[in-house]
């Protein structure tokens, strides 16, 4: 079959609104200031933070909170991210935070440092890895939740106040958690690359910690959900242990250059999935894609790697699946988009999947533009600036470039969620209310007001509009307006990318619209 040259009308959604509703939706296509996203964006994981908070906390209306998480088990588990809107630490979508957020300074450390922002992004990545080194206690155990959904959903406290169970739960071997074992290795792993110049010791630290715990996962397989029942209906393994293994080994490689791992993930290629499995999401269950895209960049990078040619092409092949699919360039299986050009994977939290969809895009169309490649999809080939050019158009959506003409980043803009699911940020500080508020009184005094929250939960990027583009501002709407860490820790490094850079965009974005 003969490859065409695609015409770009996939590119910002807003150039299209230009073309054909000036008078409406010119507004907005407006440049927007990434340097002020990526800041605020750092400013959210602070807002999260467990445990004994430092003296240069800037997130003030927060406290000191769950100063007694794993004492019950004669374990120290102070510390740590909630992950969302509720109080519970849960161990595989903060060890994914984690994971990004390192991925973002390992391949923008620069464009973070350029905006004034790598010091902050070093802290909140520290911030995590601290507390999974506290909660590696042993080579084969590692305690993977404090708190649970169940107990917690109960009630509406400040975590300054939570009455709430805080028993932990671990994975040893005789409950395995090969999943939450190998994500934990990988965002160890991947902060050990982070940390080599600036704090060697450390470094070496986090990469004996995430040996032993990729070791541990691997040598006793298993779900952890099928170990810790009460992660099932909040943090379900429905993808297996097997992604995040690969995922594991991959970045084991990358942070040592040692050949066994470079093995494991090349010999398990097909038994786990890595080969086989094309994907159409990028989520804190499912790492193919990230496992695909790292090795399609493997494959460029060395020599050595010719002699594996053959399995990193497969691992291309179905990376190129993920990528054309968000850029609606396969025949079929591509990603579905709402009328106002966003990417729509699902209904709850759907942010989450176009946040990752636009951290690889971006990330892959720089290995592109580097080795003067194009990406291959069935529809034609794209080259690297079309495909930065539509990751931007969804960041840029989430920034208040949509229908609504609403940010979808908590602070940036005039206009963002007012009404956050969000128990701290809904309830007045405990600096200015003092007093205690009880688990029942917090629904009835806070969680039912229709004014706006007393806090703002400033860079946090909530669970997003609907497949018409359409939003509810409530703060019962969970399904639209929580927020997750792993949401914001996707576009850290996309924010500093375009920072550096947004205005290659618009003189590309200019030059179609002159064109047209």
């Amino acid at each position: 079959m003969k490859k065409e040259k695609v015409e770009i009308r996939y590119l910002a959604p807003c150039i299209w609104l230009l073309l054909s509703l000036t008078t409406i939706f010119l507004p907005l296509c407006q440049s927007f200031n990434y340097g002020q996203a990526l800041s605020q964006s750092l400013l959210y994981f602070e807002s999260q933070r467990s445990g004994r908070l430092p003296y240069n906390q800037r997130v003030t209306w927060r406290h000191h909170s769950a100063l007694t998480d794993g004492l019950e088990q004669g374990v120290d588990l102070v510390g740590g991210y909630y992950d969302a809107g509720d109080n519970v630490k849960f161990g595989l979508p903060m060890a994914f935070t984690v994971t990004l957020l390192s991925w973002a300074a390992v391949e923008y450390g620069q464009q973070i440092a350029a905006a004034g922002e790598y010091v902050h992004t070093l802290e909140a990545i520290k911030w995590g890895t601290d507390y999974f080194i506290k909660a590696h206690t042993h080579p084969n155990v590692l305690w993977v939740e404090v708190g649970d959904g169940y107990t917690d959903h109960y009630c509406w406290q400040r975590p300054e106040d939570m009455t709430t169970s805080r028993r932990a739960y671990k994975v040893d071997a005789e409950n395995p958690g090969s999943d939450v074992a190998g994500e934990t290795a990988a965002a160890l792993a991947a902060a050990s690359m982070v940390f080599r110049r600036r704090n060697p010791h450390y470094s070496e630290l986090l990469l004996h910690h995430a040996e032993q715990l990729f070791e541990f996962g691997d040598k006793y397989k298993g779900k952890y959900d099928e170990s810790v029942g009460v992660a099932k209906g909040y943090y379900a393994s429905v993808s297996g242990y097997m992604d995040e293994l690969l995922w594991a080994a991959i970045w084991l490689y990358k942070a040592t250059q040692k050949d066994q791992y470079l093995n494991y993930f090349l010999e398990n290629a097909h038994d786990f999935g890595g080969t086989t499995w094309a994907i159409n999401e990028f989520s804190w269950d499912v790492k193919y894609a990230g496992v695909q895209t790292i090795a399609s960049m493997l494959s460029m990078e060395e020599k050595k790697h010719k002699q594996h040619e053959v399995v990193l092409k497969q691992y291309r092949s179905k990376a190129e699946h993920y990528l054309c699919a968000c850029l609606n360039l396969n025949n079929a299986s591509n990603v579905e988009r709402t009328p106002g050009g966003l990417l729509y994977t699902r209904q709850w939290n759907n942010m989450q999947y176009v946040a990752t969809a636009s951290f690889l895009l971006t990330l892959y169309s720089d290995h592109l533009r580097a080795t003067h490649q194009k990406l291959h999809c069935e529809k034609g080939e794209v080259g690297p600036d079309e495909m930065f050019a539509f990751a931007k158009s969804q960041v840029d959506y989430i920034l208040g470039s949509n229908p609504m003409g609403m940010s979808y980043m908590v602070g940036y803009g005039p206009d963002f969620p007012q009404r956050v699911h969000h128990r701290g940020a809904s309830i007045e500080s405990s600096k200015e209310n003092k007093g205690f508020i009880g688990c029942i009184q917090g629904y009835d005094s806070w969680y039912g007001r229709v004014e706006a929250n007393p806090n703002v939960l400033t860079g946090a990027v909530v669970g997003g509009p609907d497949m018409n583009d359409e939003f509810k501002d409530e703060r019962s709407n969970y399904i639209q307006t929580e927020a997750c860490t792993y949401n914001t820790a996707a576009l850290v490094g996309v924010f500093a990318r375009l920072h550096q850079s947004h205005g290659d965009v618009y003189l590309l974005s200019s030059s179609l619209i002159a064109s047209s």
